[in-house]
């Protein structure tokens, strides 16, 4: 029996490598050793020489992609992840691989690109959509807050997912908001990063000794 190709997957791949053709397009006007993470000033504190920069940074958002896919797919609840989160599970290092990449390689050339805006925005857009739907989000085990009693129990893991929506939300507008402000955000980044994580898995655990 043939095995059904996966056309979602080849496609998502292929569009994640498609930076290699403008890093080749690019690849003699490069400097030999290109930027690849900059601090909350927008300074370059990390290069890579500009062969790892075109081929490794694409194969490296494919890798992660395919693992992402394959997680999603072994999930034994896949079904009960909302659409739109699969979705965006589905496209969301496509997309960064087709943003990330080639701002990097312009980077290097010169281009002036605000990558400390740039960063802190994309992220806030991200957990504002995660946020917007993660009350539609049922029991799985690859989105959402998988804890040990949220997992056992439909009423916790409702709840936490309800007040995690809005949380992050508000998070993910906070982000956006602060990725235009002339301030080192880097502190406030990391603050609201611990809330969103910390804040729903408290709650989750106090629904959890309540017997919820």
């Amino acid at each position: 029996m043939k095995r059904k190709v996966d056309r979602t997957l080849i496609i998502t791949t292929l569009i994640c490598l498609l930076p290699i053709v403008i890093g080749l397009v690019l690849y003699n006007k490069l400097p030999n050793e290109i930027a690849i993470h900059w601090n909350a000033s927008g300074t370059p504190d990390n290069y890579v020489p500009k062969a790892i920069a075109v081929w490794g940074l694409p194969i490296l958002m494919a890798s992660i992609h395919q693992f992402v896919l394959m997680m999603m797919e072994k999930d034994p609840k896949r079904a009960n992840v909302s659409t739109v989160l699969k979705q965006v599970g589905i496209w969301i290092i496509p997309i960064m691989s087709l943003i990330l990449t080639p701002v990097t390689l312009f980077k290097a050339l010169g281009y002036n690109i605000p990558i400390e805006i740039l960063v802190p925005v994309m992220a806030g857009i991200l957990i504002t959509v995660f946020g917007n739907y993660l009350p539609k989000c049922k029991q799985n085990y690859t989105v959402g807050i998988r804890l040990t009693w949220t997992l056992n129990s439909t009423d916790n893991w409702n709840k936490t997912h309800h007040m995690a929506g809005y949380l992050w939300t508000i998070g993910g507008i906070c982000m956006i908001v602060g990725g235009f402000l002339t301030i080192y955000w880097v502190p406030i980044v990391l603050i609201i990063a611990a809330i969103l994580v910390g804040a729903p898995v408290l709650y989750s655990y106090l629904l959890y000794k309540k017997g919820i």
